[in-house]
């Protein structure tokens, strides 16, 4: 079969397309003919990009491959059509249509094996391959930050830096689904985008600096990789406000030792649990109109190079996808 390999860390022309032994799935695992997949930012940090935040480089290495990759396979999310299940499988059967996150990456291929209690559920039914994939990194993160750290409630206001990012655009539309007013951060190219999928006010960085408006915000969640600015946000936080550092960074965890501590303002960090039980739920809310898939662009398998190239700019509105396969 055909997949995109990486042998050495580095920019993205390390990726290459390449012929490997197409994988057969164990008794407990299903083999998914993968339709589509994504650039995400671990995708990238995983490469070896210049975006893994501060700190984080040698540790990402000692997961990752310390001299080279542990996994030649890069991709994380996954849409596609189960093909062949193992003897003992019973959650899914040949022809469902699913969609989900391979922890383990391998996703940029044409075929991919997971066990069956892996993070996979059935694809929304009114949603396409490309559309599907670009749900569970973002969406899920988005939800593990508002509605599990945060606790969101209805009225409460949330700032969202990065709103036009992976994850951004899902948590703005979280946040309205939970009530609470949404102001996204984002550039001026962005600005009618993070409008239209529901944010209440949209505030173009490049033009103003919201921690000068005089407005205050229950939750921050910063999306934005390298930033980390609670110093610099937490004027804009109410008294009991969360200040949640979705890109991560060592200095991070210093700092929310010392808000643990001292009460009122906090930060939060952390990375969001694969449950099959959050997929399932978003894929009620796509089924339901509540979320909806922002793509910025698709590529084709052999182009993955590319795509990972613009990725790293920084400057992608919602997904990148991978189409591996027609829609059928």
């Amino acid at each position: 079969m055909k997949a995109i390999v990486y042998t050495h860390y580095g920019p993205a022309d390390v990726l290459h397309l390449q012929e490997v032994e197409k994988p057969t799935p164990k008794d407990n695992e299903v083999l998914i003919k993968v339709h589509a997949t994504s650039v995400t930012a671990g995708d990238c940090n995983a490469r070896g990009f210049v975006f893994i935040p501060p700190g984080f480089g040698f540790i990402s290495r000692l997961v990752f491959g310390l001299r080279k990759p542990k996994q030649p396979i890069l991709g994380v999310e996954l849409s596609g059509e189960i093909v062949e299940v193992g003897k003992d499988v019973r959650l899914f059967k040949q022809g469902d249509q699913i969609f989900g996150i391979s922890i383990k990456s391998g996703a940029y291929a044409e075929y991919i094996c997971m066990a069956e209690d892996a993070s996979l559920v059935l694809k929304p039914a009114n949603l396409t391959y490309a559309e599907a994939v670009s749900i569970p990194f973002g969406a899920n993160t988005a939800l593990y930050f508002l509605r599990d750290m945060a606790k969101l409630q209805s009225g409460q206001k949330v700032l969202i830096i990065g709103a036009s990012g992976g994850t951004g655009v899902f948590a703005v539309q979280l946040a309205k689904y939970y009530g609470a007013e949404a102001t996204g951060v984002c550039s001026t190219g962005n600005l009618e985008m993070v409008r239209s999928i529901g944010a209440d006010h949209a505030i173009d960085y490049t033009k103003e600096d919201f921690t000068q408006n005089c407005q205050t915000y229950d939750v921050i969640l910063d999306m934005v990789a390298g930033n980390t600015s609670f110093a610099r946000y937490k004027a804009s936080l109410k008294p009991n406000g969360l200040y949640l550092a979705g890109a991560g960074g060592v200095e991070v965890l210093a700092q929310m030792a010392w808000t643990a501590l001292i009460g009122g303002k906090k930060v939060i960090a952390g990375g969001a649990p694969d449950r099959v039980e959050d997929l399932v739920f978003l894929k009620e809310l796509l089924e339901a109109g509540k979320l909806k898939p922002v793509i910025d662009r698709r590529y084709p398998l052999e182009q993955t190079a590319e795509a990972h190239r613009y990725a790293d700019t920084g400057h992608k509105k919602g997904s990148v996808v991978i189409t591996i396969t027609t829609e059928e």
